[in-house]
């Protein structure tokens, strides 16, 4: 499915459940299977090699090789909430902004590591030669906005397995008494209104499978439409750079 249909989905989803903070929400209980697929990786042997050198960047934290790997001008920031993008200053700074590169002992570099580990990109049509990663699955957007209107819930509230299939615990932990085994599908995040957590990292995740009954997940297990994305693109020379950042929401 094309990133564009995603986001006017996501966004019509949203604004036709805004009311729903005025009511009680539907406690949690069974619900419809709506599949996802992975997007393709990038079939690109330099993709790969670049994607290498990110990751190295990113594991000895030096600013001086990040800076090689990120275009010096034109750097885009979707989403930039807090209006923290500067035109003029290089990329590299504006995308240091952005992740929070040494927030949180270093929080930003884990987050490039992440970026970097993903083949799989979803193309920007807004922006035509540039992909973004990681990609959102495809799915049947007809099926994902019955099952939002059936369950009285938002996007906010939906995540999905990033693996093929995941072990669902009783206990946040890893020898909990398993509950169930997602499959490749949509999953209600325990609770409404949707608070970050199918892209937490550093815990694991309250859920609610199929069948009704509640469970949890293990850190970084899930993926989420809203996530941050990382954006690159070929320069005329036909080498890749990072040329924006896509925050979450």
């Amino acid at each position: 499915m094309r990133p564009k249909i995603v986001l006017i989905l996501v966004a019509l989803c949203a604004s036709s459940h805004a009311g729903a903070a005025e009511r009680q929400p539907m406690p949690p209980r069974p619900y419809d299977i709506v599949a996802v697929k992975s997007a393709p990786p990038l079939a690109d042997a330099t993709f790969d090699e670049f994607r290498k050198a990110l990751a190295a960047a990113a594991k000895v934290r030096r600013y001086a090789d990040l800076t090689s790997l990120v275009t010096p001008q034109g750097f885009f920031w979707d989403r930039d909430f807090a209006q923290a993008y500067e035109r003029r200053r290089p990329g590299v700074d504006n995308l240091a902004a952005a992740v929070g590169l040494e927030r949180n002992d270093g929080a930003g570099w884990d987050a490039l590591a992440r970026f970097a580990a993903g083949a799989e990109v979803e193309a920007q049509e807004a922006r035509p030669g540039t992909v973004c990663a990681p990609a959102r699955p495809h799915f049947d957007v007809v099926l994902y906005a019955r099952l939002l209107d059936r369950t009285f819930t938002t996007a906010a509230d939906w995540a999905y397995p990033r693996a093929a299939k995941l072990a669902v615990r009783a206990t946040p932990q890893p020898g909990g008494a398993l509950v169930a085994e997602l499959g490749a599908h949509f999953v209600r995040l325990r609770g409404s209104g949707g608070d970050g957590k199918a892209t937490a990292r550093d815990r694991w995740t309250e859920i609610v499978v199929p069948s009704g009954a509640p469970g949890y997940v293990a850190p970084g297990s899930l993926g989420s439409l809203a996530e941050p994305q990382l954006c690159f693109a070929k320069d005329a020379l036909g080498r890749w750079h990072i040329v924006g950042f896509v925050a979450g929401g």
